[in-house]
């Protein structure tokens, strides 16, 4: 993992400082692979649009790795991000995945990709660094978490909040339960996706329309859909995206599941309140252990509110509030992963084939929740969830909405 100076809190909230704690050991991942000091690392873009640029510009200004391919269906953005580079360029992300030169892909396509990019980088021996949200669905995420494991590859979601230290000091506070035992989550509140008819309008030169729509139900061209955020763009549509439900949704689910210790499983019941109309209905997501979450925007956009028996703990991006104050001085037994850059984390552990600090199946049970509060607003009933068999229980209409039908021939590869 990532070296990280180690100083006390009080230091911390003294000095407002990046520093932490000391990291957690994590399992080795072994692979065929290994990197000297001075070997190079090289990357693959898949998806250098909008945050694959800012991923782009993130990894380069770090030592020991550099760009060596991109892929893209619009044939005029590649050029563009390829000009005057000596990179491979692939319109067929399958292709890059291909190149013995690159060891590492980033994926940064639309949603409705992640799964399937990431799921064939892996098969080809590559290690992943994947946006947030990880997944479309549930399936999807339990998929790329087998193959990450059967292929012996390192899968780092993009939370980057994970490796934020006022994040983790907080989501540090919360887990050492010194406001007591926690009681109820506050979470932001996010509408679920939509759909709508699009006037077709003529696809411009360079895009390859039938391949950016991929495995999703396709529909003809217009502008707005691939921007991610016009009105409603790719983002608010239901066949391309969770909505903002699983996109900003996503980092402050994250710091919940962190901060209460359940990466590796997740609430039993799930129900809905208000309006079946409204597309932002509160949401609750209970646990075993009586933990509530309501998505009742009492939280912040970044994280969550925290209510114990003795206070309150706010944790969001670059930020954490202890109420009362004092509590924040408490020592902490247990210590979670540090990592000082979230990029930096993945570049240590493609050497290490140590897990990352957002490893695949944490990802994968932070955005499972996300995918939650869509199902519950869209069956309108209670459902009750068994997190290690990842099933609606005796629900088979509810387990429908875990995995969605595929265009062919972008079925999910056997794993």
């Amino acid at each position: 993992m990532t070296k990280t100076d180690r100083v006390s809190r009080r230091s911390f909230l003294k000095k407002g400082s990046g520093a932490g704690m000391a990291a957690m050991t994590a399992p080795l991942i072994v692979s065929s692979k290994v990197f000297g000091a001075n070997d190079v690392i090289g990357m693959g873009i898949i998806g250098p649009g909008r945050r694959g640029s800012q991923l782009m510009g993130d990894f380069s200004r770090l030592p020991g790795n550099q760009f060596v391919a991109v892929s893209d269906f619009n044939s005029r953005r590649m050029d563009q991000v390829a000009a005057g580079k000596n990179w491979k360029k692939c319109k067929d992300f399958r292709d890059l995945l291909e190149l013995k030169e690159v060891d590492a892909v980033i994926v940064a396509t639309p949603d409705h990709w992640h799964a399937l990019c990431s799921i064939y980088a892996n098969m080809a021996g590559k290690d992943v660094y994947v946006e947030k949200p990880m997944t479309l669905t549930v399936a999807e995420g339990r998929a790329m978490t087998d193959a990450a494991r059967k292929y012996k590859c390192i899968v780092q979601c993009g939370s980057q909040q994970r490796s934020d230290a006022k994040s983790r000091v907080g989501c540090e506070l919360v887990r050492n339960e010194v406001i007591g035992k926690i009681k109820t989550v506050h979470a932001a509140n996010y509408p679920s996706p939509w759909d709508q008819p699009f006037p077709t309008q003529p696809v411009p030169d360079g895009i390859d329309w039938d391949r950016w729509i991929g495995p999703a139900p396709f529909r003809g061209y217009h502008k707005d859909i691939m921007t991610p955020r016009a009105q409603p763009g790719w983002i608010s549509i239901v066949d391309f995206s969770g909505g903002e439900v699983t996109g900003w949704g996503a980092h402050g689910i994250d710091m919940i599941q962190w901060a209460l210790g359940m990466e590796n499983s997740g609430p039993v019941k799930i129900w809905a309140e208000g309006n079946p109309r409204e597309l932002d209905r509160v949401v609750n997501m209970q646990y075993e252990n009586g933990i509530l979450v309501r998505t009742d925007n009492e939280g912040p956009q970044g994280g969550a509110k925290f209510d114990g028996e003795k206070g309150s703990i706010v944790v969001d991006r670059g930020y954490f509030k202890v109420d009362p104050p004092e509590l924040a001085e408490a020592e902490c037994k247990i210590k979670l992963p540090v990592s000082r850059n979230h990029q930096q984390n993945f570049l240590d552990c493609v050497r290490s084939r140590e897990l990352p600090i957002a490893d695949v199946e944490a990802a994968h049970r932070s955005t499972t929740m996300c995918h939650f509060i869509n199902i519950a607003r869209w069956t309108q009933r209670e459902l009750q969830w068994d997190p290690k068999k990842e099933q609606f229980i005796d629900d088979k209409d509810a387990n429908t909405y875990l995995d969605r039908p595929r265009r062919k021939p972008w079925e999910l590869p056997k794993i």
